[in-house]
């Protein structure tokens, strides 16, 4: 799996709309980047929006309800987050979205949405958040504890990960 293209609104501290493209030459040229900054800059933010945009949940924070939304910049009324990938069965794009009542900031957290489609031809092929789920984990070969274990290393799971026996590591570095 390969992520090419990345675009979120209003999750935590990064207020408005992020796009970021990795087929850039700047990431494509230098195969390796780091995503630095200050505390409070954002960089388990671009983290948390691929987690999102796949699996509807990130590492860190709990699941978002209809009762619980940690993640939506604090006095915006919608988020959301894009990720658009590639795998050998193809490319497509995956978008989670929650919004509150009339858009409003202070409005009652709705029902959230989740849509994968095929980057090609557009066409959707689930609007269901447990089918997108199922969708994800068959496109991708990967659950989500599986692909914060293997893509991913949240903060502080890269040394559990790095002193975890051979025995757990081994399939870890096959899928990567």
């Amino acid at each position: 799996m390969k992520i090419l293209k990345l675009r979120f609104k209003n999750l935590n501290s990064l207020a408005g709309e992020w796009s970021i493209d990795f087929r850039d030459s700047e990431y494509q040229d230098n195969g390796i980047f780091a995503i630095c900054g200050s505390t409070g800059a954002g960089k388990t933010t671009i983290l948390d929006a691929i987690c999102l945009a796949l699996y509807g949940e990130t590492p860190r924070l709990d699941k978002v309800t209809t009762k619980n939304n940690d993640i939506m910049t604090h006095g915006f009324g919608d988020c959301y987050s894009e990720v658009e990938f590639e795998t050998r069965k193809g490319r497509y794009i995956s978008q989670w979205s929650q919004k509150r009542s009339r858009g409003k900031s202070d409005g009652k957290l709705q029902s959230a949405k989740w849509e994968v489609a095929n980057a090609d031809d557009q066409r959707i092929l689930s609007e269901k958040l447990k089918e997108s789920q199922l969708l994800i984990e068959e496109l991708t070969g990967m659950n989500f504890e599986r692909f914060t274990r293997s893509i991913m290393l949240a903060q502080g799971e890269f040394s559990k990960f790095l002193k975890s026996g051979p025995d757990q590591r081994s399939p870890i570095l096959e899928q990567i």
